[in-house]
């Protein structure tokens, strides 16, 4: 195969990533619309019904994308690309129509198709690039994940136009009207300016094209993707309902503030793409999988007051109390001084917190005409440990862990087209279908955890849990290989070169 890439596959990339891109905004609705209409208290859905209802849509993409991504090794990306579209346009039509929780929930099954798109576009991309263009082509077309970043910045606009600001709160109905008819819209395009092409093993049996998946290495690759990507889809949609809880904003901000974390992992993954043809993908793991551990454990430090006992006053001899006050404790003729609680830090000056403060003071145990023993306790002392979980800290380290695990994403498939040449599709599909359903568990293990917790931050905890047992793996199988057969092995392993 030649080293550059035709103009038509350049084409043919374009087409798959804003496909992927519509692909990805549909899939991702659920996040914006059922946190408005619980909000809006049009549906009283309880916490562990939404996050069903968020992880859904996820499941169907999520296990739908092996077969799919077997269908396109078959037939073609083109065909399959475009009934997608075409198919998934209905049940989001559909959805406009919907007055209870089991029509959402069914609606949100079959619409969830449209997470398959990634398996389609992976397949279908690959076919037309060169070995060395892979990583780029690839990272390229995983920019689509920016139509999350879409929804959570333009639906809740969206929604409060269509409502006129809540005066007309039915007015949702009109927002998967406009999804499915872009979908229907991309659909034909997509039909019409591509051009299909198959790899050269779509003549195999299914037996045959599952035979990779023997390989642990398939299930290593899928959980790294269910860090990255599973992660990635379950806060695009999770980050809505914890900003407006946690830092009590409404459905518009909660929307622009989230965006910053789904734009740059979205955006990022061309550069993950780029970072792993030219260092090797191993490097970039590494380097992700410890980065997303020290910026989800920076996370998972909620917002929080701890009153814990403080500096108390003890008598320094013994005598009879004459006089207390707020601000003295008098015994016969020693005064001691009692430091009061000031409120120095108002929620004003707490905003704006980055560290922990305290405030400490003391209240009287004593009263008027007691008579005290020598270190006898006069006043109790209390200090007040707080937290504020700075609002714009938070946006700046979610910022960050997005472009991370948008890097993360190129990385693993990366590998796919290096180790499996013959079955990008049915590889791709395993791997995004173990991805996916990282987006499906999430929410709801984290609606779990915040009942059983009732702590925001616990998601956070269980990334940062899951990115170590990640890196443990990854770096036991890696020093394991090379103990056997090292240093021969050191240009092979995860495709790196050497040094």
């Amino acid at each position: 195969m030649n080293s550059a890439p035709s103009p038509t596959a350049h084409r043919i990339l374009l087409f798959n990533t804003l496909a992927f891109t519509v692909c990805f905004a549909g899939w991702m609705l659920n996040g914006v619309l059922v946190t408005y209409l619980v909000d809006a208290g049009i549906f009283n859905w309880s916490l562990v019904e939404v996050g069903w209802l968020l992880g859904v849509p996820v499941l169907t993409g999520s296990l739908m994308r092996l077969p799919m991504g077997m269908i396109t090794d078959r037939i073609g990306g083109k065909w399959v690309f475009s009934t997608l579209l075409l198919g998934c346009s209905i049940p989001m039509f559909l959805l406009s129509k919907a007055n209870s929780y089991g029509a959402f929930l069914a609606l949100s099954f079959f619409f969830g198709l449209l997470g398959t798109g990634f398996s389609i576009g992976v397949g279908f991309t690959s076919v037309w690039y060169p070995k060395n263009w892979q990583g780029r082509a690839l990272g390229l077309f995983g920019m689509g994940n920016i139509g999350s970043a879409l929804t959570t910045l333009m639906a809740p606009s969206l929604l409060k136009s269509l409502t006129g600001n809540g005066s007309n709160p039915e007015g949702w109905r009109q927002l998967p009207v406009i999804y499915a008819v872009a979908l229907a819209v991309m659909g034909v395009l997509f039909m019409v300016f591509t051009k299909n092409k198959k790899p050269e093993t779509s003549d195999k049996t299914l037996l045959k094209l599952l035979q990779p998946l023997k390989n642990v290495r398939v299930w290593r690759f899928g959980l790294y993707y269910f860090l990255a990507f599973g992660c990635f889809v379950t806060f695009s949609q999770w980050l809505l309902p914890y900003f407006v809880n946690v830092y009590s904003v409404n459905l518009i901000t909660a929307g622009f503030l989230a965006s910053a974390f789904s734009l740059p992992a979205g955006a990022f993954r061309a550069v993950g793409g780029w970072l792993s043809d030219k260092y090797g993908a191993r490097k970039v793991m590494y380097w992700v999988l410890n980065s997303s551990i020290v910026l989800s454990f920076l996370l998972m430090i909620p917002r929080m007051e701890i009153f814990t006992p403080g500096t108390g006053i003890m008598a320094t001899q013994a005598g009879t109390v004459t006089n207390v006050s707020n601000t003295v404790i008098q015994v016969d003729q020693k005064q001691y001084p009692v430091i009061q609680k000031t409120n120095k830090f108002g929620n004003s000056d707490r905003e704006a917190m980055i560290l922990p403060g305290k405030d400490v003071w003391q209240e009287p145990v004593v009263k008027q005409g007691d008579k005290v023993a020598k270190k006898q306790l006069l006043a109790k002392g209390t200090t007040l440990i707080f937290f504020n979980a700075n609002r714009w800290m938070f946006v700046v380290f979610i910022t960050l862990i997005g472009a991370c695990w948008g890097i993360g994403t190129a990385a693993v498939f990366k590998h796919i087209p290096e180790y499996f040449p013959k079955e990008i599709g049915a590889v791709g599909g395993m791997v995004g279908m173990l991805g996916g359903l990282g987006g499906f568990i999430g929410p709801i293990l984290f609606g779990y955890l915040l009942n059983v917790t009732g702590l925001w931050t616990s998601s956070w905890m269980f990334v940062c849990l899951l990115s170590g047992a990640s890196l443990l793996w990854m770096h036991s199988v890696i020093t394991n290989m090379m103990k056997k057969e090292a240093p021969r092995l050191a240009d092979k392993i995860e495709n790196v070169p050497v040094q």
